[in-house]
């Protein structure tokens, strides 16, 4: 098969590590709805020309700027995460810019975006961002790849009262007990919502009752196998687990779990491993005569759909934290972001100019949206003053421009959303998702089509009782 590129692999193995979360005895929270409040957002047919968008040559203000710094590895074997994480933040900022900036405490200020590299390690970490606080002046930490490193980017921010904005580290304790500060919150999904997610999903659509648990024998591997089982009880009790293994990490040759599989009478395969794992596994059990789906949350990158082919991609189920209801272009505003990115990325240079950044779709766009909502938040509260961002955040609802609404719970600064269920399809029955031409996201695979949306209220982030902040609050 053909080698996954090593940027490619690098992102997935962060973004892996980030999925890794201690066990606790914190209980997940129960809500039966979520809070109804004004829904904001950016008007993004106002959005202004992005041609003139290069991540490898930004325009970045210099002066009296509202500053932002992204914590992120730009050097190492990491430097791939680096690379994502910038292009993401220079995007929103490079828009917000061009439409004038933002009214901070009276006057209107242009957002300067700061490399941050720190390297993958929390003592590095530690260092930057004090750097980044005591020397740049900076207003925001953007950030970052590990638990352990989003701890310390997390401890540095309440020592020095500087707002900070988590898109990529899914650990549910990182917001919880001791940890918990005032001045950090989670913009993304958190990693007990993945398999109380997916087996909802199944326990609404009851087609399947048999289940095989096959991933890599790690941490998050066991995690995720666990959180499904919890899941299959409260959601689809009558449901059944036919096998549960563990593999080692890269491995070459999966016939006997897949022969294993084949007689256990398995209706699905439920599985967290990251590429090159999940790609080898689904294609060996292909070739092998194994069509049933493989339920996952890692085959979304295109180099991986593309080693899979159309047929070998089609059925995969994917639980994403980017979904909307279909179609993906509701309106003008999405319709004329997602082509500003597309035209920009036709001259962008390496890295960028692979297929990974092709869509504005997956982690890309999330970390995208999930930046627009802090320059949103900022907007409101027209003031740097960390007070006054809280004030706003606290509680906030806002919409991404694929129609996606995320609410932050007042109490302990977790995103409240809905997450989304794709079913891949052939290019030529994308079209339910993808509505505008070419009606596919890539004619080398398949790709989602059927979309099932999981309420927010059926997957509530843990909320951990102990917090005197949280209590009562359902």
């Amino acid at each position: 098969m053909k080698r996954f590129s090593k940027g490619i692999l690098i992102l997935l193995l962060v973004f892996f590590s980030v999925m890794v979360f201690s066990p606790s005895q914190v209980m997940a929270a129960k809500v039966k709805k979520v809070p109804a409040t004004k829904v904001n957002k950016w008007d993004f047919t106002k959005m202004p020309d992005m041609s003139d968008f290069d991540p490898n040559n930004p325009v970045i203000p210099t002066g009296d700027t509202f500053k932002i710094a992204v914590l992120a590895p730009f050097s190492g074997p990491a430097a791939g995460i680096g690379q994502q994480y910038w292009i993401t933040v220079l995007w929103a900022a490079h828009d917000i810019n061009k439409r004038g900036g933002l009214m901070i405490d009276g006057k209107k200020k242009m957002i300067q975006v700061l490399k941050a590299d720190m390297e993958f390690k929390p003592d590095v970490t530690k260092k930057v961002a004090e750097r980044m606080i005591l020397q740049e002046k900076v207003n925001v930490l953007w950030g970052t790849a590990g638990s352990a490193n989003m701890k310390v980017l997390n401890e540095i921010a309440n020592k020095y009262k500087v707002i900070t904005i988590d898109t990529p580290a899914l650990t549910d304790d990182l917001y919880e007990g001791a940890n918990f500060t005032r001045y950090s919150f989670m913009t993304c999904w958190s990693s007990g919502q993945i398999g109380r997610g997916m087996a909802y999903f199944y326990g609404q659509r009851k087609k399947e009752k048999k289940f095989y648990i096959l991933c890599q024998d790690n941490l998050f591997g066991h995690v995720f196998g666990e959180g499904f089982k919890k899941g299959l009880k409260e959601y689809y009790p009558e449901a059944e687990i036919v096998g549960e293994e563990y593999h080692k990490m890269f491995l070459p040759d999966f016939a006997p779990y897949i022969a294993k599989i084949k007689a256990s009478g398995a209706e699905v395969v439920y599985t967290g491993d990251f590429p090159p794992d999940v790609t080898n596994m689904v294609k060996q059990a292909r070739q092998l005569g194994v069509t049933i789906p493989f339920a996952n949350i890692f085959v979304e990158t295109p180099e991986a759909l593309a080693d899979l082919g159309i047929e070998g991609s089609k059925g995969l189920v994917q639980i994403s934290w980017y979904g909307t209801k279909p179609p993906l272009f509701k309106d003008e505003g999405m319709t004329k972001l997602y082509k500003e990115w597309n035209n920009a990325w036709k001259k962008w240079k390496e890295p960028y100019n692979t297929k990974f950044y092709e869509h504005f779709w997956a982690s890309t766009a999330s970390y995208v949206e999930q930046t627009y909502w802090l320059f949103n938040v900022v907007m409101r509260a027209a003031s740097a003053d960390p007070e006054k961002i809280i004030k706003v955040w606290e509680g906030d609802t806002y919409q991404y421009a694929n129609g996606k609404i995320q609410h932050m719970r007042a109490c302990d600064h977790k995103t409240v959303q809905d997450l989304h269920v794709f079913e891949y399809v052939p290019p030529d029955q994308q079209k339910e998702m993808f509505n505008i031409p070419p009606y596919h996201f890539f004619s080398e695979s398949s790709g989602p089509g059927p979309t099932f949306t999981i309420p927010a209220s059926k997957i509530m982030p843990r909320i951990d009782p102990t917090m005197d902040r949280c209590k009562g609050v359902k």
